[in-house]
């Protein structure tokens, strides 16, 4: 069955079978955690996230679910980060000829992320997403360059909308028309969502520094090179709750002209600490010796330093009234798999009666 699974997974009906399965059978969910080729059931369904736009909303949120579901394990956490994958074809973004499986599940959900920004703007998808990344990020271990620039990149990006949201809203206050009225509301909606989303992002970075920065330099250099995004958020009430790993920046570091300013979010100290031993040097460095410097540093870290956060974990839960989901899903693939002939005018999908006795 697991075979079979791994090669119609990118199928609605083998996606939908899957979850079931992994939700629905304690003994089944345990059976594929401990499969040594776990990446054969995992890359088809990135594959499917990758190329969501030729798959159904609902095969997306399936596959999202699935990969929910099976960060709730802490071994499935750390196992994708040691297992190597070589020549990913169809991810075409950037041409990456060796990445761990945990750095390609890491870059899919991001641009499924973004993906949903731009077409689907849909706020239970971001949810499942983040909330997948959350689960991991206290085991990311050695990611790629690339992989963090996405992640830092997916913080930017969203900032920058942000701001333009916080502009159009200052824009549309002090109007008495009553269509900017509905658009001031829409906008603070919006810019809601877009804080909530953010605040979790920078929980997810927060978690893996706390967990596993001398695992990961790469991150902390992405950090430093990309330090200016996150100043904008320097005083936000929003997200002070989770800045309390602020440490003040001597006035020498912000004086000498090739300093580093640190700014302000949740381990803005870890930031302090490297952005000092790389001054220490007193010269232009390269990219190679700032990434030496970083890597030197980590290894004398010391996680005491940064306060300690709840560790971020989330578990799928069904929603209340799941067949208004899965009943029109059900029968659309009836619909669109049976050798039978359907009549679309004929088609109606009754809900079930509250009433009506089983």
């Amino acid at each position: 069955m697991f075979s079979t699974l791994c090669q119609t997974v990118k199928e609605d009906q083998s996606t939908l079978l899957l979850y079931l399965l992994l939700h629905r059978n304690q003994q089944f969910r345990v059976y594929v955690l401990a499969r040594a080729d776990i990446e054969e059931l995992i890359v088809p369904i990135l594959k499917v996230l990758y190329q969501a736009q030729d798959h159904s909303s609902h095969h997306i949120y399936m596959a999202l679910i699935i990969l929910l579901i099976l960060s709730e394990d802490d071994f499935f956490n750390k196992v994708v980060h040691e297992i190597m994958l070589k020549n990913v074809t169809w991810y075409a973004d950037r041409a990456l000829s060796s990445l761990s499986l945990g750095g390609l599940l890491v870059l899919v959900v991001i641009r499924t992320i973004q993906f949903n920004m731009t077409r689907m703007r849909d706020k239970y998808l971001h949810t499942n997403c983040l909330a997948a990344l959350a689960n991991m990020s206290g085991q990311f271990r050695h990611i790629h360059c690339y992989v963090a620039q996405r992640l830092v990149s997916l913080f930017e990006s969203l900032a920058k909308r942000h701001l333009r949201s916080i502009e159009q809203l200052q824009a549309t206050t002090d109007s008495s028309n009553m269509e900017d009225e509905h658009q001031t509301a829409d906008l603070m909606q919006d810019l809601a969502v877009l804080e909530e989303v953010l605040r979790m992002v920078l929980e997810i970075v927060n978690s893996c520094l706390c967990s596993q920065l001398v695992h990961n330099p790469n991150l902390v250099y992405t950090l430093l090179y990309k330090r200016e995004c996150f100043e904008q958020f320097r005083n936000h009430p929003t997200f002070q709750d989770i800045i309390q790993n602020i440490e003040t920046v001597r006035s020498h570091l912000r004086e000498r002209p090739r300093t580093l300013k640190v700014f302000f979010f949740p381990s803005t100290q870890v930031l302090t600490y490297f952005s000092s031993r790389l001054e220490s040097a007193d010269k232009d460095l390269s990219v190679t010796e700032v990434s030496q410097i970083i890597q030197q540093g980590a290894s004398q870290w010391s996680g005491d330093r940064l306060k300690k956060f709840p560790d971020l974990k989330f578990k799928y839960v069904e929603e209340d009234q799941p067949e208004e989901f899965f009943i029109p899903y059900v029968w659309s693939l009836i619909h669109a798999s049976s050798t039978l002939y359907w009549n679309d005018s004929n088609v109606r999908l009754f809900g079930l009666s509250k009433t009506d006795p089983i």
